[in-house]
């Protein structure tokens, strides 16, 4: 017979390690607890005010005393740190100008220097010492984009009359006035490059939009009949019967401002008349033939090519119009996301402002949606890019190939008149080729969307070298 189990079989030692485990579990419970609660509280103290933060507040080192989390990650965009194709590698070969390039923009500023993409941390002083601004004049327009010019645009709004109440209309007219006036004396009313307050209220640490030029734009676009499903709440706007300025100030989503606060300055743009007014060409929509339209109906030419005498465009850096062309657009998500991927620090989940390219840190961008490991990451999105450089080398061979002839039949005698055509089709040929180039991703933002672009670039060359063999013959049949 089997015999009963007693507690008094158990020995007395066991007791003692029993009631000694459950009394360390106990305690590690409540010091779990303890941390936890630690942490939550930590969490939910987002920043210590060290210093009170206001609109005439540039400096980001005093920003930084109260977000020292952010400060610090800003900081590391001085790091040089290089993808494949990064720092231009699409114009540039083992940093010096590429000579393809250098013929394509031939007549232009961008022809004399033109050097390797750096961080935010250099966007002021690059522009400063580019020969493209010691070399020819340029005007203030250029500071948009590259200071922190809040506080200057707000002072000469004042002084030309605005009340100093009325912060908008103040920077409004500060931006226009210094729009007009030369770099090399607007530069002067600036000290860092773009800082915490050009994309953070000061009150509250929101996102904003602080630049009229995108305020303007973005209006225009959501007044146009061009689609806009990755942007819900122009959706909206338009479909409540678009009543006053579509502000994303006041309705856009706080997803959308994590792109918006990019597109201020990520996109194409020009010098609008005498004043030199930065606009954006929206009114038609944001592809790249909807753009040329634009261009093409204000009769607007960046230069003059110096060779094939063509009215040509130069394309600034489209990556909010390339974005929209994306299946991340689609799927809602931001530039941030990528560019500003969120990390931990301690209980604090804080938006990176270390802004580069999503490569140099895939595990931490890229593998919150996307479950490959990083190394089949980085390979997909470089099979992507190389083959954007394949179709790339193709149109820039396309497109140089019809420079050539054009400069060869003026030489034999053609004139502009004659060269009309051929001309034409450069310059449609040679701003598609160019889009994709200053785009800045080598085709990752819309994959397909870049292989169309570069396939009629190189298309529409090969037309216009056809126009310039009939002028050619033309003029042999006419000797």
């Amino acid at each position: 017979m089997k015999p009963k189990f007693s507690l008094n079989a158990i020995p007395t030692g066991v007791y003692f390690v029993i009631a000694g485990v459950l009394a360390l579990l106990t305690v590690g419970v409540l010091l779990l607890m303890q941390n936890v609660a630690e942490r939550q509280i930590e969490g939910r103290q987002r920043a210590v005010q060290v210093v009170a933060l206001s609109e005439d507040v540039v400096d980001p080192a005093e920003w930084g005393k109260n977000y020292p989390h952010e400060y610090d990650s800003y900081k590391r965009t001085a790091d040089i740190a290089r993808t494949r194709y990064g720092g231009s590698e699409a114009i540039q070969k083992a940093g010096e100008a590429n000579p393809v390039w250098q013929e394509l923009w031939k007549g232009y500023p961008f022809s004399v220097d033109f050097r390797e993409d750096r961080g935010h941390a250099y966007m002021l002083v690059d522009q400063r010492e580019t020969e493209r601004v010691k070399q020819f004049k340029q005007p203030g327009a250029c500071l948009n984009c590259h200071g922190s010019v809040l506080p200057a645009y707000y002072q000469k709004g004042v002084d030309a009359g605005v009340s100093k109440d009325d912060r908008s209309a103040a920077i409004k007219k500060g931006f226009e006035i210094m729009a007009s006036m030369p770099y090399s004396e607007a530069t002067k009313l600036v000290e860092h490059p773009i800082t915490c307050n050009d994309c953070h209220d000061p009150k509250d640490m929101q996102l904003r939009i602080t630049r009229p030029a995108f305020m303007t734009a973005i209006d225009a676009l959501a007044r146009s009949d061009y689609p806009l499903p990755m942007l819900p709440s122009i959706q909206r706007w338009r479909a409540a019967g678009k009543q006053g300025q579509y502000d994303p100030n006041v309705l856009a989503e706080r997803q959308e401002m994590r792109t918006f606060a990019c597109a201020q300055c990520h996109v194409e743009y020009y010098f609008k008349g005498k004043e030199k007014i930065l606009t954006y060409p929206w009114q038609n929509g944001l592809k790249v033939e909807q753009m040329e339209k634009y261009y093409d109906d204000s009769g607007w030419k960046d230069w003059v090519h110096k060779d094939a005498g063509t009215n040509a465009l130069k394309a600034q850096h489209p990556e909010f119009e390339m974005w929209t062309q994306g299946t991340h657009a689609a799927a809602g998500v931001a530039c941030a996301d990528c560019h500003m991927p969120y990390e931990r620090v301690g209980a604090v989940k804080v938006s990176s402002h270390h802004v580069q390219s999503p490569l140099l840190a895939a595990g931490q961008a890229c593998q919150v949606c996307h479950r490959g490991n990083e190394a089949e990451i980085k390979t997909r999105v470089e099979t992507i890019q190389n083959r954007t450089r394949v179709a790339m080398t193709n149109a820039e061979n396309a497109v140089l190939a019809l420079i050539n002839d054009l400069k060869a039949a003026k030489a034999a005698g053609a004139t502009d008149e004659l060269l009309a055509k051929a001309q034409a089709l450069h310059r449609s040929a040679q701003w598609r080729l160019d889009f994709v180039a200053a785009e800045n991703s080598m085709g990752f933002h819309a994959p397909q969307e870049s292989m169309r672009i570069l396939g009629e670039a190189a298309d529409l060359a090969r037309q216009g070298q056809l126009e310039v063999a009939k002028v050619k013959l033309g003029l042999t049949a006419n000797k």
